[in-house]
């Protein structure tokens, strides 16, 4: 896998993934009330969080995205 993530664009990924993870926890928000609500934001956390970590995201590649400096 080559990088295709820059490091502004993990910094907001890792951050998003954050809030979206605790949210459903924490804020007591009328949205996550459904299950599935919770279920479909840790899932989005948990994969914003690990595109971060790897550097690497497929839908970019897909779609031949680069925010990283070569």
């Amino acid at each position: 896998m080559t990088t295709n993530i820059g490091t502004m664009d993990r910094v907001l990924r890792l951050i998003l993934g954050i809030v979206l993870l605790v949210a459903p926890f924490v804020g007591g928000m009328a949205i996550f009330d459904s299950t599935a609500a919770i279920a479909v934001s840790v899932i989005a956390g948990i994969i914003l969080i690990a595109t971060s970590a790897m550097k690497f995201c497929p839908l970019y590649r897909i779609f031949g995205i680069r925010t990283c400096q070569l």
